[in-house]
């Protein structure tokens, strides 16, 4: 319980996109440090659609105030989860038969990715992108094209188009 803002589990997650009548669509953040990509993930996930957003206890920005002023108050109608082992609960969310996608420039491109069912985006840390092991629990790995002389976006832009691209197959 940070910032006025209190945490949920991830079932009940699940439960909000079953009540709705949907797949579930959840945004999994690995190591995301900055509070204002953390605020304007969380904005960006709300605004797509998403039912969620789980965040691991280590190596993350906690939702500060600094995370929900970023969120423009996403923070007080998206759910957010924190959790101890995200590994595990990328095998939680994978045995209720969502597709878990990992951001990683080695991946293939987005845009030929089926983001249609029930899928989880993981975004990773701004410097190292998705950790190893989160990264080798995923079942396919997302990159998104660079035309340019730099070699990868601001975590919270890269989250934005993939939610964006997982909305449009929705």
């Amino acid at each position: 319980y940070t910032a006025g803002v209190e945490y949920c589990q991830v079932s009940d997650i699940l439960a909000l996109a079953q009540e709705k009548g949907e797949k579930p669509f959840v945004v999994v953040l690995d190591g995301v440090e900055d509070p204002h990509n953390l605020g304007s993930i969380i904005r960006s996930a709300d605004c797509a659609g998403a039912h969620g957003v789980i965040l691991g206890k280590h190596r993350s920005a906690p939702v500060t105030a600094a995370a929900v002023k970023a969120s423009a108050g996403a923070v007080e109608h998206l759910p957010v989860a924190r959790v101890s082992n995200l590994g595990n609960t990328i095998i939680e969310l994978q045995n209720k038969n969502i597709w878990v996608y990992a951001a990683d420039m080695e991946g293939e491109n987005y845009a030929q990715a089926d983001l249609s069912g029930p899928v989880a985006i993981v975004i990773g840390n701004e410097g190292e992108g998705v950790g190893r092991r989160v990264l080798s629990l995923c079942d396919k790995t997302l990159s998104l094209p660079m035309k340019g002389k730099l070699d990868s976006l601001n975590a919270s832009v890269a989250a934005g188009i993939l939610l964006y691209a997982a909305m449009g197959a929705r």
